[in-house]
């Protein structure tokens, strides 16, 4: 298991609950049908997230030492605490990622997505090619947290590289020469972070001002620039590549037959933003017929469980609004759900309204790629052209 399972519904005949060895030889007990899914992101006593930013590949000492010298440092703050602290924490982040508050920032995100699509037009008219996920998925969440939660002033280009850095380091197969780089690009950054939580306003100063450590203050920020906004732009580049191949979708949606939010949450089903998650055995336990041991390593395969039969019909196929649909579990459920969920929502219905008819009649150049991954895709491009 050197990458996520891919999203690969009913066709691949996975049994509910699986045995897989992954790259360095640990097993993992891989769960692919909905309703045990959604069973163990329930229980977070029985099914802790100690294990969630553990790095796949155990990080060699080398490494260790360049993340030390950065003073590098991970707690237990949202994804990963299942400890006191998380719910003081998680509502801070959540009051800052509000529905009210993202509902917001609407007018302005449209404004913007609106002169993107306008000059991906003009160029598509002249039969130029244009990279969606250049264009409009790459940077556009990053801008809208920004916004909402006041994040450190750095060039949008640094942030992105730090992000994929991150998610590359504690979430792929990769050699020991790789890591290396890998920890000086995130420790670098970590180090900003450590100054913008010292003096920062908006969400930092918040936690701050509710007596928490440095290092949680920071590990929060972390992970709110890996999860909350990496996540969006790659499930919003996956969406867009999705729906250059149902014309009829598209069409629908010109036509106002096709519901915007139907599509999004149809779009969460098939491609979710996080593909896998994991969980650790706290005790000796069972998940359907099968015996989960103390201490095992649970990955969720979140993907498959969007395509269970016996939540949806159509499980392979595109089909806004139907039975089933939104009960995907993209977000995840319980604790942990995702505090930024009506945030990726918004993004994505701005999205499709604004830059989906920009798909019809146009053809696919380069679809996009993303390297071995347990958890993320990072798509590098998704290149379209119009006939002129």
């Amino acid at each position: 298991m050197t990458s996520a399972p891919g999203t690969d519904g009913a066709r691949t005949g996975w049994p509910d609950v699986a045995v897989v060895a992954d790259h360095v030889g640990v097993e993992h007990l891989v769960v692919t049908r909905h309703a045990l899914v959604r069973q163990v992101l329930a229980d977070p006593v029985t099914y802790r997230p100690d294990n969630a930013l553990d790095a796949v590949t155990p990080v060699p000492v080398a490494a260790l030492r360049v993340l030390a010298e950065h003073r590098f440092r991970l707690p237990p703050t949202l994804a990963n605490n299942a400890g006191a602290s998380h719910p003081a924490i998680r509502a801070i982040v959540a009051d800052a990622l509000h529905p009210s508050r993202v509902e917001a920032q609407r007018q302005w995100l449209t404004g913007v997505v609106r002169r993107r699509a306008a000059g991906i037009a003009a160029a598509l008219a002249v039969g130029g090619e244009v990279d969606l996920h250049a264009e409009v998925a790459a940077d556009l969440p990053l801008l809208a947290l920004a916004r909402l939660v006041e994040l450190p002033d750095a060039p949008v280009g640094v942030v992105k590289d730090f992000a994929r850095a991150a998610l590359e380091l504690f979430w792929a197969p990769v050699d020991a020469d790789r890591q290396r780089v890998l920890a000086a690009e995130v420790g670098r950054f970590h180090l900003v972070l450590r100054e913008f939580a010292a003096t920062g306003g908006g969400l930092v100063a918040r936690l701050r001002a509710a007596g928490h450590p440095p290092d949680v203050v920071v590990g929060a920020l972390f992970f709110l620039l890996v999860a909350g906004q990496e996540t969006t732009s790659q499930f919003l580049t996956l969406l867009l590549h999705r729906l250059a191949g149902h014309p009829g979708v598209v069409a629908g949606l010109r036509r106002g037959e096709v519901s915007v939010a139907d599509v999004v949450e149809e779009g969460l089903r098939l491609e979710p933003p996080i593909v896998t998650w994991r969980r650790v055995a706290t005790t000796g336990t069972r998940l359907g017929s099968t015996v989960v041991p103390a201490g095992s390593s649970v990955v969720l395969w979140l993907g498959r469980a969007g395509r269970d039969p016996a939540v949806v019909a159509h499980p392979d196929d595109l089909v806004p609004g139907q039975r089933g649909s939104r009960r995907h579990l993209a977000f995840g459920v319980g604790a942990h759900r995702c505090v930024g969920a009506q945030l990726a929502r918004m993004e994505a219905g701005v999205v499709v309204e604004e830059v989906a008819p920009l798909l019809s009649g146009a053809t696919v150049v380069r679809a996009p790629w993303y390297p071995d991954n347990l958890t993320f895709r990072m798509p590098d491009a998704f290149v379209i052209r119009r006939p002129r």
